[in-house]
């Protein structure tokens, strides 16, 4: 008879809950759930509203992103991070249209351990309350290293200025990342968690607004030495490529026209599939859009595919 090997002995099952109790491993689960999936499980019974509402921990970081931005208000957001206790670190806010200076001055003020303060695109706020917040910060001895500030309306020059002096005097290792920032999708996204740089907006050189500044992906443009001449702006003063981030001349944007509403260099037009129609092809983020033809490997774009039904119908109408 061959020996019997030893086997290691099977853990313990975890604790059956009693009728009408949560089971135990959703309290674990509740630190890897988001702010909508909290909330609800703050309703589900009592003993989950008690374990949300009780434990700090599960309120230092806070994220609110849509649809719920649409609905968060001052008095809203001052109530989800008062659960912190003051311990709040993390707080992102996506599209928070509805919160004003004064509402995210009254969460710093009770909370002025903040690290991260993450508000694209809360137009409610001002480069005038970001200054007094990150100012209210530098004097609690906080050491906030990371904003992000893309779409705040009325932010300019002098209050990058005064912001990034702050975070500098209140943690020395935070400087201006001056890394290039090289243009994609990705990165024009309101929430690029990618991004390690301290502060994600800058000056554009030609417009002087406080934007998202990237830089020229093409090596000839890169080595031009006079700032003038570098083609380094935001999105609105130069056409970037879809697909590589360099620049787009005024040539290449007349003959590499896509079936999408983005842009893309000759070089990178080239190498995309085409509609079979109009010979217009799509980025990468509108793939989606490609309608398939019988025959394998091609395609046609919406228009075209519109256009042929509608001229199917009228035929069917003689």
């Amino acid at each position: 008879m061959l020996p019997t090997t030893a086997t290691a002995s099977a853990p313990p099952p975890l604790p059956a809950p009693a009728p009408g109790e949560p089971h135990a491993a959703l309290f674990l689960a509740l630190g890897y759930m988001r702010l909508p999936e909290l909330l609800a499980c703050w309703r589900v019974c009592r003993l989950l509203g008690e374990a949300v509402a009780g434990d700090t921990l599960l309120w230092r970081r806070v994220a609110v992103e849509p649809p719920l931005s649409n609905r968060v208000t001052d008095e809203i957001l001052v109530k989800l991070t008062a659960r912190a206790e003051g311990t709040l670190r993390s707080l992102h806010l996506v599209g928070c249209f509805r919160v004003s200076d004064a509402g995210l001055l009254r969460v710093v003020e009770q909370n002025p351990c903040v690290t991260e303060l993450y508000v694209p695109t809360c137009t409610g706020l001002t480069g005038d309350g970001v200054v007094k917040i990150v100012q209210l910060l530098h004097e609690h001895m906080g050491n906030i290293d990371r904003l992000r500030l893309n779409g705040i309306s009325r932010m300019s020059k002098h209050h990058l200025d005064v912001i990034m002096s702050l975070m500098s005097k209140g943690n020395p290792q935070v400087q201006q990342d001056r890394s290039p920032l090289f243009y994609n999708h990705r990165a024009r996204e309101v929430l690029n968690t990618n991004d390690e740089r301290p502060i994600d907006v800058d000056v554009c050189p030609l417009c002087t607004n406080v934007r998202l500044v990237f830089d020229c992906t093409k090596d000839d443009c890169r080595k031009v030495k006079h700032s003038l001449l570098r083609c380094r702006g935001c999105y609105f003063c130069i056409t970037r490529c879809e697909k590589c981030g360099g620049c787009i001349s005024s040539e290449d944007r007349t003959e590499a026209d896509l079936a999408c509403s983005d842009f893309m260099c000759l070089d990178c037009w080239l190498t995309h599939p085409k509609c079979s129609t109009c010979n217009r092809p799509y980025c990468e983020r509108h793939e989606n859009l490609m309608v398939p033809l019988s025959m394998p490997g091609q395609f046609s774009c919406q228009r075209c595919a519109e256009l042929g039904a509608s001229l199917e119908s009228q035929e069917d109408g003689y």
